[in-house]
């Protein structure tokens, strides 16, 4: 069943403060966290910190930058009341995520200056995550957490994280915190929230893993979609991106977005690039409309939105697109967005749009 991530947030919050909660008498403030700079008492704090302001961005539907306000503790607070903060602010943030609806996107800077709730939702398990180990390292503490909340983190918010043999290892791994056999230390990290494009009717919103991987079984991949979708070419083409992901060579701008109409926030086909573009600044995309979204605009809409994103990108030089030579209407699309035919065998013709000033 889908998740929006509440329920990660809340089991998160709860390992964290069960397990320091056992240790609130000893002294924290004079024991380095892992790692960091900070000590134990300063990173308790900036997880109440990260969660109370990752629920403020939902809730204000903040855009252009973080909500204004710090998170202070009364003077004389002890171990134990920094937990219980710890516990509050985690229940606003899963909150938040509850009542934000599926569209809605809020500020933050990595990489795309958006998030949505699931985005929020899994950076917060991650803070929660990873500076519960850092200050049970500085304690001499055994901290694991489960399994599945690591791969809720690494799925949403590493797309470009090749799977390890097991979840808290690899997020361990990705954040400079540990090593992973054949992989080289990591020094500099950032998570990814998905890219979203917008068109005048449309939003082309990035699929993650976590959502390629439902939508290439039975799944809708946490979008609410038209009747008939997703089609059989979304569950293929979804099923090619978490095999990349898999792979290791998942890209996630290069990947799947899921068309959503912004009249209704119903989801009525998909697009993507089959990888990222090669030596000669060659990028191949290809897309498919559920039959009662067809003969709109839709497609020749998102098709122009994507191509011009993709050409503004310096690594790009042409955009290719491959079809059946019977499809007339895929055919159609190509023409009014711009493409010209270039190539065609037996089975396929082959177009191009280039780069302002190439051709």
């Amino acid at each position: 069943m889908w998740t929006t991530g509440a329920e990660q947030v809340e089991q998160a919050v709860a390992e964290c403060v069960g397990l320091l909660g056992a240790v609130t008498e000893r002294d924290w403030e004079g024991v380095r966290a892992g790692r960091l700079e900070w000590d134990c008492r300063q990173t308790a704090v900036h997880i109440a910190e990260d969660l109370i302001a990752y629920a403020g961005q939902l809730a204000g539907r903040e855009q252009d930058g973080y909500s204004p306000f710090l998170l202070s503790m009364e003077e004389d607070t002890g171990n134990a009341d920094v937990l219980r903060v710890i516990g509050t602010m985690g229940a606003l943030l899963a909150a938040a995520v509850r009542t934000t609806a599926r569209d809605v996107r809020a500020f933050h800077p990595y990489p795309f200056r958006s998030a949505n709730r699931e985005g929020f939702a899994a950076m917060g398990v991650a803070e929660v995550l990873l500076h519960t180990h850092d200050i049970a390292e500085g304690l001499g503490l055994s901290y694991e957490p489960a399994p599945e909340l690591c791969d809720f983190v690494l799925t949403r918010i590493f797309p470009h994280v090749q799977p390890g043999p097991t979840p808290w290892p690899t997020l361990l791994w990705a954040t400079g915190r540990g090593e992973l056999a054949g992989r080289a230390p990591v020094t500099q990290w950032r998570w990814n929230n998905n890219l979203v494009i917008g068109t005048e009717r449309l939003t082309l919103q990035g699929v993650t893993p976590a959502a390629a991987t439902d939508l290439s079984t039975v799944g809708d991949g946490g979008f609410e979609w038209i009747e008939g979708g997703p089609i059989e070419g979304t569950r293929v083409g979804a099923g090619l991106v978490y095999k990349q992901y898999e792979d290791g060579v998942h890209r996630p701008e290069w990947g799947m977005y899921v068309l959503v109409r912004r009249e209704d926030e119903r989801a009525i086909g998909a697009m993507g690039f089959h990888s990222v573009p090669d030596e000669a600044g060659r990028v191949e995309v290809g897309y498919d409309l559920v039959e009662g979204a067809r003969g709109h605009g839709y497609a020749t809409e998102a098709l122009r939105a994507l191509s011009v994103w993709a050409l503004g990108r310096p690594e790009v030089r042409t955009v290719v697109a491959n079809v059946e030579r019977d499809n007339l209407a895929s055919q159609n699309v190509l023409a009014r967005a711009g493409f010209t035919q270039v190539a065609e065998d037996p089975e396929h013709l082959t177009y191009e749009l280039l780069e302002p000033g190439e051709g």
